[in-house]
Order: C-alpha cells, then sequence, then structure tokens
C-alpha cells in the first residue's frame, strides 16, 4: 500500500513538473533580437523575400530553354470514309468508291524544344524581377523597424503596469496604516469622523486603481508575448528597470543627428514604386518590338487497327523538323499607344508621389526629435515634481497627526501625490517610446 502511495505521488509530482511552464526571461535587447526571428510578420517578411527570389528565377526561366513532351492517342470509334472516283480502284468512271484512309488506331509521341531569341518584354521581365526582390527587402527592413518599436512599446508597458502596481501596493499600505491611526483617534476622541471617511475615500480609490492595474498586467504581458511571437500565456519576467531604462535612453546626440532622407524605408519603398512604373512603361513599350524563337520538333508515330503499341514488333515512323517563329506587331488600333500614355501617365504620379514622400519624412523625423526632446524636459520635470510632492505629501501628513492640517488637505496632498507617481511612470516611457519613434524614422536599429 506504501509502495502504491510513494509511486502515485511520484507520477503527481512528474504531471506538475512537466505542466509547469518556465517563465522566460527577457532584456529589452534579447526581446527585440527574439522578436526580429519569431514574430509572425518578421518570419512572413522572411519567407516574402524567399518568394521574390523564386520569381526572380521564374522569370529567368522563362528565356531559357523549354522542353515539352507529348503523346497523343487516338482510337477511332468509327472511321471516317472519304470518296475517290471509282476508276482509281477498277470502278465505272464517273462513280465514286468508298474508301478509308489509315488504321483504326494510331500514336503520337514528340517531344518539343523551345528558345526564345528575342523579346522586349522578357528583358524588362528580368529587370522587374530585381527590383521585386528589392521592394521584398525593403519591405522586409520596414517589419524589421515596426516590430522593433512595437517590442520597445510592449516592454515598457509591462515595466510601466509592473511599476505601477508597486507603488499603488505602496501606497495602498500607507493609508491603511494611516487610516488604522485616525480610526484609533477617532475612537478615543481626538479626531473627527470625518478625517476617517476621507481616508477611507482615498483607500477605496488606491484599491480600485490596484485591481486595475494588475488587470493590465496581465494585458500588457500576453500582448508583448503576442509581440515577439510566443504564446501569450508563457510566463514571463523582464529584467531591465523602467527607471534605468528611461536613463539609458536619453541620448542628446540623437537630436542632432543628421537625416539622411536616402537611407529612410519609406523613401527607399516610394522609389521602388518609381522604378516598377519606369518598368511598367518600358513593357508597354517592348510590346510593339519584333519577338522572335526557335524550335525543335521530333517524335515518332505508329499505326495499328489494334492496341499493339506495346509489341516489340510494333513499327514505328520517326520524324524531325527545326523551325523559327518570328511575330511582328503591326497595328493594334492604337491600343499600343493608349496603355503606353497611361503608363506614362503613372510613372509621372509616382514621381510626385516620391517627392512627397520627400518632404513628409522631412517633417516626420522634425516631429519625431521635437517629441523627444520633449519628453527629456518632461521627464526631468515630473521628476523634480514627485520629489515636491512627496516632500508635500510628508509634511501634510505629519500636520495631519498633530492636528495642524485637516484630512481634506492631507487628502489633496495624497492626490497630487499619487497624480505626480503616475506622471513620473508615464514620463519614463515616453523618453523610450519617443526615442523608438525618433529611431525608427532615422533608421537606427540599435
Amino acid at each position: 500500500m506504501n509502495k502504491i502511495y510513494l509511486t502515485l505521488c511520484l507520477l503527481t509530482l512528474l504531471v506538475i513538473k512537466v505542466n509547469a511552464q518556465e517563465t522566460l526571461t527577457y532584456s529589452l535587447q534579447e526581446a527585440i533580437d527574439f522578436a526580429l526571428e519569431n514574430n509572425r510578420a518578421a518570419k512572413n517578411a522572411v519567407r516574402d523575400i524567399e518568394a521574390a527570389k523564386q520569381q526572380k528565377w521564374e522569370t529567368t526561366a522563362t528565356g531559357l530553354p523549354q522542353i515539352d513532351a507529348n503523346i497523343d492517342y487516338q482510337n477511332f470509334l468509327k472511321q471516317q470514309i472519304s470518296l475517290i472516283p471509282a476508276e482509281f480502284v477498277g470502278g465505272n468512271p464517273g462513280e465514286f468508291a468508298e474508301v478509308i484512309f489509315g488504321t483504326k488506331q494510331n500514336v503520337n509521341a514528340s517531344a518539343t524544344l523551345r528558345q526564345l531569341l528575342f523579346d522586349g518584354s522578357y528583358l524588362v521581365g528580368l529587370q522587374s524581377a530585381k527590383v521585386f526582390l528589392e521592394i521584398s527587402e525593403n519591405a522586409k527592413e520596414k517589419t524589421d523597424l515596426e516590430v522593433r518599436k512595437a517590442v520597445i512599446n510592449a516592454y515598457g508597458n509591462v515595466l510601466l503596469a509592473e511599476e505601477t502596481i508597486k507603488i499603488l501596493i505602496n501606497n495602498k499600505a500607507v493609508l491603511e496604516k494611516n487610516l488604522f491611526e485616525t480610526q484609533k483617534l477617532f475612537e478615543n476622541g481626538f479626531e473627527e469622523e470625518e478625517s476617517v471617511e476621507q481616508l477611507q475615500i482615498t483607500l477605496s480609490s488606491i484599491e480600485s486603481a490596484l485591481n486595475n492595474a494588475e488587470r493590465l498586467e496581465i494585458i500588457a504581458k500576453q500582448l508583448f508575448n503576442l509581440t515577439i511571437g510566443i504564446d501569450i500565456e508563457t510566463p514571463i519576467r523582464l529584467t531591465d528597470v523602467l527607471d534605468d531604462l528611461a536613463q539609458k535612453n536619453i541620448t542628446i546626440d540623437l537630436i542632432e543627428a543628421e537625416e539622411n532622407i536616402d537611407n529612410n524605408i519609406d523613401y527607399k519603398i516610394a522609389f521602388n514604386d518609381k522604378v516598377s512604373k519606369d518598368l511598367l512603361l518600358k513593357l508597354e513599350r517592348s510590346k510593339s518590338l519584333p519577338s522572335l524563337s526557335s524550335f525543335v520538333n521530333a517524335g515518332y508515330l505508329g499505326f495499328s487497327n489494334s492496341f499493339t503499341f506495346l509489341d516489340r514488333e510494333q513499327d514505328w515512323a520517326g520524324f524531325a523538323l527545326v523551325g523559327v517563329n518570328l511575330t511582328v506587331p503591326i497595328f493594334s488600333s492604337f491600343g499600343r499607344s493608349a496603355a503606353s500614355q497611361r503608363a506614362k501617365i503613372n510613372v509621372e504620379k509616382a514621381k510626385e508621389d516620391l517627392i512627397e514622400i520627400e518632404q513628409q519624412l522631412k517633417l516626420e523625423a522634425a516631429r519625431a526629435k521635437s517629441n523627444y526632446k520633449f519628453s527629456i524636459e518632461d521627464y526631468q520635470i515630473k521628476q523634480r515634481n514627485l520629489e515636491l510632492a512627496e516632500r508635500i505629501e510628508r509634511k501634510n501628513e505629519i500636520k495631519f497627526f498633530e492636528g495642524i492640517a485637516s484630512s481634506f488637505e492631507l487628502r489633496q496632498a495624497q492626490t497630487q501625490l499619487y497624480s505626480a507617481q503616475q506622471d513620473y511612470l508615464q514620463a519614463m516611457l515616453d523618453v523610450i517610446t519617443k526615442k523608438a519613434d525618433l529611431e525608427t524614422v532615422l533608421n537606427i536599429t540599435n
């Protein structure tokens, strides 16, 4: 009996150990590196590049030798009758005789080798395939930048939620202590009931905020997991601290960094669009050029009134031919001209879009620098405000228990402190996220 019980205990512990999920730990840089490999959008971007490479080869292969094989088997259920002059087979002149040409069954097995010698659209297609690969690579770069920014935002939100919970727990403990002491003073006639009620109101607000913060922490962690590409229920632990991370992300030199619009990924994508429109114009114009190709066809023919094509004695007649095919476009009722004009219009539009993107990116870079600079200034101000709010709250707490300040004044000081705490946390997060925004605009990935 003891052995059975011991076995059951061991099996239970084993099941618990297997089912227990390992907590994954990440620094911010580790999270970014992991996401660039495992984020679903990033993985699909890699697949898009591979697909573009395959498409490039697919386009190239159309101009290389092509070999097709064909086997054609025919079995006439009822053969066609033809009429010939009867005197050809010993009949009366002026009459016709019914004859059947050929055998009831036949097989035609052949192979054809084709080689494109010249086609303007093929040359344009090769250029287009190369551009398409560049578009896919630029899309991957754009995706990586967006993933990096999303990870930074998600990481910061988790840290914000954790710090918020710590502060609220500490505030709750202080309030509970104040409420307990005030309750005792009230019971002994040294304090008014209103003072107790004021503290109860503040405590209820803190408890509600704490419950909400705990729910938000769960959501923030799930969003972080989704962003880096792991199951949303996987336990995680972040090793960076919000305050330290904010300090590390204060880089004044970044505000003075010169923006190179040509290296911006959005500019590259817009430029790719213009190039693709140029190629479409070339394609339409190439359709007026002649197309030249050659071919070699060879095979065997077999004839029989019954299916004997698998027999060794079956006779096969071979054939072979070589040829050249030249196609010269002559007149399309001005259809090709209209298509070329339409493609030319799209090229002009793409040029305007490129100029517009360039101007927008300059404006976006200036705005991102301004926002980042403001976040640093705001962080420093909020830090000082928090220090002041803490001192004010401590003074009012002392005054309240010494009977100098009212409960209303204490509550005001506490509310001001709680607001300063949240403002400071948000200011730290803003420094991190605004820097990420600026780095995204400047195409900085480290």
